[in-house]
């Protein structure tokens, strides 16, 4: 695709952080998958958390085999490929809706190889500022991991809640942006109650480094995110949201209001 110009720079989200801790706020970090429900609604439902007041946007580039996420996700990701989405379209889409909030493209490996050498490049171009891979753990494969940290794109790294402390601690010396806490074990999708294992888990991230830590998997409503905001630097809703843009634009943008009221409060 063609290298449009970037329209928010690389370390938009370090910016973005260094603002909400200054104003003693908490993150919102809204997931959405890109060309679901339909292309059209895509964008308008982009701009709807935008506007609601998220304060990084999560784009993931459906995949056909989405092991990591749970039924919501993995639908909706189903239907945004049978709509015609791919890794270049979800990079016009990110283009077209000229965010205000950062965006980071969360994907698996395959469509960013797919897409070749450019990948990153023109990502960054359309607009995006980092890059999380859901499947791709720190020393897998030390060549693409350089190629993915060198970029101009913030590269956000995922830690799992039974991780031990040295561990931690190496993930987050191969990371930029923020970190990405797994609130529990399993795959993506809306729980009832936010583990009791996570006050632990942060204090033992938080320990090993400086970056932001934000927290995510089955944060779903205004309640949880404001018990997980008391803990950590930022939380990521997800299913709650796909599922709700399942029903309309508006329910999404009520929905993030919502969770923006109830961290700011």
């Amino acid at each position: 695709m063609e290298s449009p110009s970037a329209t928010i720079s690389p370390n938009a989200i370090e910016r973005r952080f260094d603002a909400l801790r200054a104003a003693s706020r908490r993150a919102l970090v809204c997931y959405l998958t890109a060309g679901h429900p339909d292309i059209p609604r895509s964008l308008e439902t982009l701009s709807a958390v935008d506007e609601a007041g998220a304060d990084i946007v999560e784009i993931g580039v459906p995949f056909s085999d989405p092991i990591a996420d749970g039924p919501i996700i993995q639908k909706s990701s189903h239907r945004a490929l049978e709509n015609g989405m791919t890794y270049d379209a979800t990079l016009g889409l990110i283009e077209s809706a000229r965010l205000k909030a950062p965006v980071v493209l969360f994907s698996y490996l395959n469509p960013i190889l797919a897409a070749g050498p450019s990948a990153l490049a023109h990502a960054s171009a359309a607009g995006a500022s980092g890059i999380l891979i859901t499947d791709l753990p720190v020393g897998a494969d030390p060549d693409r991991e350089e190629w993915l940290g060198s970029s101009d794109l913030a590269f956000i790294r995922l830690v799992a809640p039974t991780t031990p402390r040295d561990r931690m601690a190496e993930i987050a010396r191969h990371g930029s942006g923020f970190v990405y806490l797994i609130s529990r074990l399993g795959v993506t999708g809306v729980h009832e109650s936010v583990a009791s294992s996570l006050p632990e888990s942060i204090l033992r991230l938080r320990s090993t480094t400086t970056l932001p830590i934000c927290v995510g998997f089955g944060i779903a409503t205004p309640e949880q995110a404001r018990a997980v905001g008391r803990l950590a630097d930022g939380v990521v809703v997800g299913s709650a949201l796909v599922s709700a843009a399942e029903d309309s634009v508006e329910a999404v943008f009520e929905l993030v209001r919502s969770l923006r009221e109830a961290l700011d409060g």
